[in-house]
Order: C-alpha cells, then structure tokens, then sequence
C-alpha cells in the first residue's frame, strides 16, 4: 500500500524564479506541485530550470514518500523513508556493512571489541 501523496493547492503555489542557484525543500516541492497541477509541463520546467526529467522525477519521488522534507538534501538518512534493497545479492551486501562495526555477541565488558575496519583506530 502506498502513503497518500501530499497535497498543494494549485492557487497557492508560487513557482522560483528560472535563474534559480540554491534549491529548498519548499521550492522543490513548488515545481512538483505546478507540474503535476499543469501550470507548466514537465518539459517546460526541465528547460526553465536546466535539469533532466530524471531529476524532476527523483524530486516527485522524495516528496510522494515524504513530502515536502523529503526534498531537504542534507541528513537524508533522518527525512527520507529507507527502503531495503529488492534483490538479496544487494542486501547481503548493505547487512554485511552494518554488522562489521557490531561489537561480537559473546564480547565480555571491558575486552576490546573486534573492529574489522582498518581505518577505524582502536580504543585507547
């Protein structure tokens, strides 16, 4: 079952200028929402604001997840919905990174854990 998709009422969306350099999580979503409103076609904001269809599509993505702080590009990890990776050759992978900083199961208090990670210096 997918989130019910944010709403912008199409009277209140204020669309960035086309000269546009620093992109918020608000003017993001002003572009989706004018879009998908046709107040400009996708084609049209890709010209005005030189990105690709991907991007455009990447933004309605986060926001349809998320919505409007689903946009923001720092902590994405904290404002994005995390999804686990669909085929298990993938997975593996992303399990076997998280468990290399797990401290081992059988460690008693006051041993020095097991650090795979080369670049990580152990415990003083």
């Amino acid at each position: 079952m997918t989130p019910p998709r944010p709403q912008i009422n199409p009277s209140e969306i204020v669309l960035p200028p086309a000269d546009t350099k620093r992109w918020s999580p608000s003017r993001k979503a002003a572009v989706v929402a004018a879009a998908r409103a046709g107040l400009i076609s996708r084609e049209e904001a890709c010209a005005r604001y030189v990105m690709s269809d991907e991007e455009l599509a990447e933004w309605e993505r986060a926001f349809d997840q998320n919505g409007v702080p689903g946009l923001r590009t720092t902590r994405l990890q904290s404002y994005r919905h995390t999804q686990i990776p669909s085929d298990g050759r993938r997975q593996r992978e992303v399990e076997q990174r998280l468990l290399r900083y797990r401290q081992p199961a059988g460690a008693a208090a006051g041993e020095t854990p097991v650090v795979s990670d080369p670049r990580v210096p152990p415990p003083l």
